[in-house]
């Protein structure tokens, strides 16, 4: 067990995890994942054509009075766990059709800000065996911000590693942990609703970074913190069972953290760590002149009128660089540096960047 600022890391809490959750320093957490009890209400075992019985998810911890009992359990450990984020973290929780409606209502009464939901597709799934439904094969994520005006963590970049080079979606094609991943004892399953190493190296990948301090609340059988510690991230987990904690602290010793777990260097930061110049210092060095016109991706038909004081103007609006770009896009981020481009005297057009970099900046 570790202590950075006072919270104590890498470990495991035992107990319930709503108590533990108010020992916790509040917006000290980066990322949580969570992966709450389904409330999946069993009526009845389930058995296959050769009738030997599955091995649902029957547990105890799984069980519930009634839909009322499971909300106010769910808005408890949502609430504490809101308090425990910092203002620039997130929150990922994993659901089925059973909960994740429920859950998701609860978050935005609480004021959670939603970024995405993900769409978990299980490419080897359990048949439904009654036939008396669709076989049930993906789970759903939300990925969801403390609040909405919060920046957080995004590695946009770092995530195209799963998509051969591209932007990744929000449908993740993933096969259900099996084989020598899933955890026995005695020959049997040893958790229930164990998660697959891959899902959660998405979603560490995309919302931390190495260092970052990554929480999950119900932590079972450690995925979540065996990855977090290949990945280099600090990692807490909460459980109530003795059985699983034992086989998470096993699991995860055996992990060797990866040295070259590094976020993939982003264009974004990239552009970010050139040196910040106001913009009418190129009016100033006469590199360009006010009333001049700019165009917008080299697109000659959307022309704004550069003003005095560095501001542009595009029918009526006036904003910076930035601003104006910003509002082109329909209030998508907008670097001007990068979007807006000049003429020259051969009318040939070339991005106002370049006249930066003129000045020896960057």
């Amino acid at each position: 067990m570790a202590s950075y600022s006072s919270i104590s890391i890498d470990c495991i809490l035992k107990g319930d995890c709503i108590e533990l959750l108010s020992s916790i320093p509040d917006g000290s957490i980066d990322l949580i994942f969570a992966d709450p009890p389904y409330n999946l209400q069993l009526q009845q075992d389930l058995w296959r054509p050769n009738m030997t019985k599955v091995a649902a998810v029957d547990d105890e911890w799984d069980q519930f009075s009634s839909f009322e009992a499971y909300d106010a359990f769910s808005r408890r450990w949502l609430a504490a766990c809101k308090n425990v984020l910092k203002p620039t973290g997130t929150i990922w929780v994993i659901g089925t059709y059973h909960n994740i409606y429920r859950l998701g209502a609860i978050m935005q009464d609480l004021g959670f800000w939603f970024l995405n939901d993900v769409v978990w597709v299980k490419t080897n799934p359990m048949p439904n065996f009654r036939g008396v439904r669709l076989t049930n094969a993906h789970e759903t994520l939300i990925w969801a911000a403390k609040a909405r005006t919060g920046k957080y963590t995004f590695n946009h970049h770092a995530l195209k590693v799963f998509n051969n080079g591209k932007q990744l979606r929000s449908d993740w094609y993933l096969p259900i942990c099996s084989g020598a991943e899933r955890l026995k004892v005695n020959g049997k399953k040893a958790h229930s609703t164990q998660k697959p190493e891959a899902l959660l190296e998405r979603v560490i990948t995309a919302a931390s970074k190495p260092g970052d301090i990554i929480l999950d609340p119900f932590f079972g059988s450690g995925t979540t913190g065996a990855v977090a510690k290949r990945l280099r991230r600090h990692w807490i987990g909460i459980e109530k069972s003795s059985e699983y904690i034992e086989l998470a602290r096993e699991r995860i010793e055996a992990v060797t953290p990866d040295l070259f777990a590094e976020i993939p260097a982003d264009d974004r930061d990239e552009s970010r760590r050139k040196a910040r110049i106001p913009f009418d210092r190129l009016i100033k060095q006469g590199l360009l002149e006010s009333n001049q016109e700019l165009f917008f991706r080299r697109d000659t038909s959307k022309a704004a009128v550069i003003n005095n004081d560095g501001s542009l103007t595009f029918y009526g609006f006036t904003g910076s660089i930035h601003q104006v770009g910003r509002r082109m896009m329909g209030g998508s981020p907008c670097n001007g540096w990068d979007h807006w481009y000049y003429k020259d005297a051969d009318g040939e057009l070339h991005p106002i960047d370049d006249l930066r970099q003129s000045l020896g900046v960057g």
